[in-house]
């Protein structure tokens, strides 16, 4: 099963959208808490939508902790040039958000 639960830091908001329905989308850049010094930084991003997706755009901020769950997939990066990655960049379609160390 493709369910996860995660801590993230959030580093970038790249704004909320809407659709010609009404939908509402807001995407994060986030990153993995790392243990060690030495590890790569493993850097995700977030799609939230619905009514969710308002709560996010309006209480987290950069830099902020959260807790998500969701569904993760592998799509081709747009974000290549800004992050280092190759071809390819983790996405996780959100449906829970739980906050766990806000900077505000």
């Amino acid at each position: 099963m493709n369910y996860n639960i995660f801590t993230v830091k959030i580093i970038k908001n790249c704004g909320q959208s809407f659709f010609a329905d009404g939908t509402s989308l807001t995407e994060l850049i986030v990153q993995l808490p790392q243990v060690r010094k030495n590890n790569v930084k493993i850097i995700l991003q977030l799609s939230v939508w619905g009514n969710l997706s308002y709560d996010v755009a309006r209480y987290y901020q950069t830099d902020d902790y959260i807790i998500i769950e969701g569904y993760i997939s592998i799509r081709n990066s747009n974000l290549a040039q800004t992050i280092n990655l190759i071809d390819k960049q983790i996405e996780i379609s959100v449906f829970k958000v739980y906050p766990l160390l806000l900077k505000s």
